[in-house]
């Protein structure tokens, strides 16, 4: 009995009291995106988020500089999660078959801000002149940009610049879904079929 006790005294100590830094950023994100869906980001304190997040008012420190910057990291992951979302569904379309690939963009797309819209708005609603750049950098726009030039090389699509006919397909699919949202129309599959349509036929040689 007593080598038993020993032994699990022994798993104890070596069990770690601490969770890994990046679940603990997880849990801070997460946490701070329940609160500013709630009841938005400038009402929100630190104080509500490390309570939220159950940890200590330094610990959130050691991960995020201001709430400025945890807001630019939510604004970072929902990025990061949309274009991977995307990239799954293109991946699932036949390779060389660019309208196809077009159609499940469209469709991750509309899909990814309708399930996340609530998020998107909280954290994107303060754009400033100093964050142009961010959005110029914006990773959706340049996988679309290098999607359309695979399809405009294999002759199947003609437009005079890659990059600008991203942005307007892009802003096209924000704008039609936030009219959606607005509105009140929620069925996804029929938005992106109707904007599918119309990006293909702006796209046709």
């Amino acid at each position: 009995m007593a080598a038993n006790t020993s032994a699990t005294m022994r798993k104890k100590a070596l069990k770690p009291r601490t969770k890994p830094a990046e679940v603990r950023r997880d849990e801070i994100l997460q946490a701070a995106a329940a609160l500013f869906i709630a009841k938005g980001v400038g009402t929100t304190t630190i104080d509500e988020i490390t309570t939220s997040a159950e940890v200590a008012k330094g610990t959130f420190y050691l991960y995020f500089s201001s709430k400025e910057d945890l807001v630019a990291a939510l604004r970072e992951r929902f990025v990061e999660g949309f274009c991977a979302r995307v990239r799954a569904a293109i991946d699932t379309s036949p390779e060389g078959d660019w309208n196809a690939r077009l159609r499940s963009w469209v469709h991750a797309g509309v899909a990814a801000y309708l399930d996340d819209y609530k998020l998107h708005d909280v954290v994107f609603h303060d754009y400033r002149p100093d964050q142009r750049r961010m959005k110029g950098d914006n990773p959706v726009v340049v996988d679309l940009s290098a999607l359309l030039e695979c399809g405009s090389d294999a002759g199947i699509w003609s437009f005079e610049d890659p990059r600008l006919t991203a942005i307007v397909l892009f802003q096209g699919l924000h704008g039609a879904v936030d009219e959606a949202i607005e509105t009140g129309n929620r069925d996804g599959n029929e938005l992106a079929a109707k904007l599918s349509a119309l990006f293909l036929k702006m796209l046709r040689p």
